[in-house]
């Protein structure tokens, strides 16, 4: 069996019905549309939620309570055993975790967190450190800075 000669089981594909083709197709005219209306129109269909001029659900529940979501702190977020990939002895900073794609945004700042291991002595600096990420920074010989 060659890849051009593969074909689905007979009865798992349907032809597409192509409305509004004419005479003996059955779906001609009204394309299966009906007679007038707004869902007969081109572009036509109420929008999401809609529930004919009725105030719709989301509108009627209660709202209630507080969302601090649009002012949370964002942090970037890196894991001690991806730093294993620098050099002993290199200063890692938020710029150079940028430039390895370890940071992606930058908003708030970076966070340094102790999961894995760390096998070099690195000088780290970020923004945030976890207590458990400096002390095995620490056990490795190196150091751990807040910027």
């Amino acid at each position: 069996m060659r890849l051009h000669e593969l074909k689905p089981p007979p009865g798992s594909r349907a032809i597409a019905k192509r409305v509004g083709r004419g005479i003996g197709s059955g779906r001609g005219k009204t394309a299966g549309r009906g007679q007038k209306g707004q869902k007969a129109r081109s572009g036509g269909g109420a929008r999401r939620g809609f529930e004919g001029g009725q105030t719709p659900l989301f509108q009627r529940l209660p709202k209630r309570g507080f969302s601090n979501k649009r002012f949370r702190a964002e942090w970037s977020v890196v894991n001690i055993e991806a730093l294993n990939r620098f050099a002993a002895g290199t200063v890692v900073t938020p710029e150079l975790l940028q430039e390895n794609g370890l940071a992606r945004r930058r908003s708030q700042g970076i966070k340094i967190l102790g999961k894995g291991e760390l096998a070099k002595e690195l000088t780290i600096k970020a923004h945030r450190f976890s207590a458990r990420a400096v002390q095995k920074i620490e056990s490795a010989g190196g150091r751990a800075e807040v910027i």
